[in-house]
């Protein structure tokens, strides 16, 4: 088993389909599984079994991160194989830096109170909305979640087109996360979260004004739209682990998506570890045996997306995690002028200066 913990019997009225097998676990038959699907995507609480995992609280954390990180330094390594509680139960508190005075420190107050504001609004109205069907919920947030790194992405582009900003590592970095979020998305799929019409329309109307939304942001003040996107991702980690802590059991009890299967533990993982700044490549490799595999690794991604979050509101502290990748070595060359380096489109499009110049000052 993925989590590792021990079992011990319960006294309740055992179905006869249901066998143990060699290792004391379990067995569902597919109509029993597909029958557990619905209940969880319906928000009904599933059938009691005749097995109790003891322990199930261990990996049960609170997301402590602070808002003003000193850089992607000073964390632990992340152990091999499954994990059975989160990474973050394990992190120190982030250092926080100096606090701006001036325009800056209520410049930096007024934008995390709205994206504080911003994200619970949006956090209230889907439970209320999808309080009894947790699937199609986990479908809009990842529909949602994927968003902010189109945008990133196609405001870099821009300012790489008018040379104003040549960031190599962030547009590898954020391409990585987009594709992490992609695949969360498939696995809600799987699962039947995409299932209603009115749940697509709702999911993909939100993403089309949240893109232009953190266009904007972007535009302005990318540490204000960077820390918008932790605060979504933070309510992601808290979401999937409040679901963890609550349905683990049956969790254990069902297959993982394939694509899950395909994505965690198959083929070249090299765009699953560049999302991963925090980490060592080839430090975290999961191993998916049922769907309580899945969501412990879904939520352990979204707790990296926050670290990465965190170093991009820190200057330039984001690097890519390839550090042999040839654009990084050039950027860290002493030899050959720094990129062009900006904060938002007012300071690119008045402070942009071309290679000749940048040579010269150094």
């Amino acid at each position: 088993m993925a989590s590792g913990l021990g079992t011990t019997s319960v006294s309740c009225a055992c179905h006869p389909s249901r066998l143990s097998n060699s290792r004391g676990l379990i067995q569902t038959p597919r109509s029993a599984v597909s029958g557990i699907y619905g209940k969880l995507a319906a928000g009904r609480k599933p059938v009691r079994f005749c097995s109790q995992f003891y322990g199930s609280r261990e990996f049960v954390v609170s997301l402590r991160i602070n808002s003003v990180p000193t850089g992607p330094s000073g964390f632990g390594k992340l152990r091999r194989g499954k994990m059975t509680r989160s990474a973050l139960a394990e992190e120190p508190v982030l250092n926080r830096e100096e606090v701006p005075e001036g325009w800056d420190k209520w410049a930096i107050a007024a934008e995390r109170s709205f994206n504080t504001f911003a994200t619970e609004a949006t956090v209230k109205i889907l439970e209320s909305l999808y309080a009894k069907r947790l699937y199609a919920r986990f479908y809009v947030l990842e529909t949602i979640a994927r968003v902010p790194y189109f945008a990133f992405v196609s405001v870099l582009h821009m300012y790489e087109s008018f040379g104003w900003w040549r960031r190599a590592d962030y547009l590898k970095i954020h391409f990585a996360e987009s594709w992490n979020e992609l695949h969360h998305l498939l696995v809600m799929e799987a699962l039947g979260g995409d299932e209603r019409w009115i749940d697509r329309f709702l999911a993909q109307h939100i993403a089309v004004a949240y893109y232009f939304l953190t266009v904007l942001m972007y535009l302005v003040s990318p540490r204000m739209a960077y820390n918008f996107s932790e605060c979504v991702e933070k309510h992601a980690f808290s979401t999937y682990d409040k679901f963890i802590e609550s349905h683990g059991e049956e969790l254990k009890l069902l297959p993982a998506p394939e694509v899950a299967v395909q994505y965690y533990t198959k083929g070249d993982l090299y765009m699953f570890d560049e999302f991963q700044t925090d980490i060592e490549p080839n430090s975290r490799r999961p191993t998916i045996e049922n769907l309580y595999d899945v969501f412990v690794n879904i939520r352990e991604d979204e707790a990296q997306h926050c670290k990465t979050m965190q170093a991009c509101q820190s200057g330039n502290s984001l690097r890519s995690p390839h550090k042999d990748a040839p654009l990084t070595e050039i950027a860290n060359n002493e030899t050959i002028p720094p990129p062009a380096d900006c904060e938002g489109i007012f300071e690119c499009a008045t402070t942009s200066t071309s290679f000749a110049d940048r040579a010269r000052k150094q």
